[in-house]
Order: C-alpha cells, then sequence, then structure tokens
C-alpha cells in the first residue's frame, strides 16, 4: 500500500481514487505520520430497480377490488 503526502494527494486525487477503485488503496500522510485510508467501497455498481421481489410475493387477483365493499359502507355509498 502506497503513503502519499498530502501535497501530492491534492495534485493526483484523480488518478489516486482510480488506483484505489481498482483495488490500490492509498494512505493519505502529513509530515510523514498517517492520517487516512483511502480504499474503495463495496457499494452495488447499479441501483436496484422495480421487479427486485419478483417471484417473492403474490399479489392476488382482486387486488385492486379488495375491501371495496368496506370503503364504500365507510364512505356510506350503498354497493
Amino acid at each position: 500500500m502506497s503513503t502519499v503526502n498530502i501535497h501530492e494527494a491534492k495534485t493526483h486525487l484523480s488518478k489516486l481514487v482510480d488506483q484505489a477503485v481498482k483495488g490500490k488503496p492509498f494512505v493519505i500522510a502529513k509530515a510523514g505520520k498517517p492520517l487516512v485510508k483511502v480504499t474503495a467501497l463495496d457499494a452495488p455498481t447499479a441501483p436496484q430497480r422495480l421487479g427486485f421481489l419478483s417471484g417473492e410475493i403474490a399479489v392476488p387477483d382482486d387486488f385492486d377490488t379488495m375491501g371495496a365493499e368496506t370503503i364504500a359502507r365507510l364512505f356510506g355509498i350503498e354497493a
């Protein structure tokens, strides 16, 4: 793992971050004293999309009319 001083890190930040993303973390030091370690995150590369529970749950065929009679009665409407 490489160590770079703050000035060098500011000058070459984009290049250093690209290397960290590729699996080469680095340490930023001030006056030779290590301060922080920069490493890639284990974040998902793509956002989750709709349908991620596909096949995991079942929606009844009458979902859009479930409870219609009760709702109508609560609003004083005869169904």
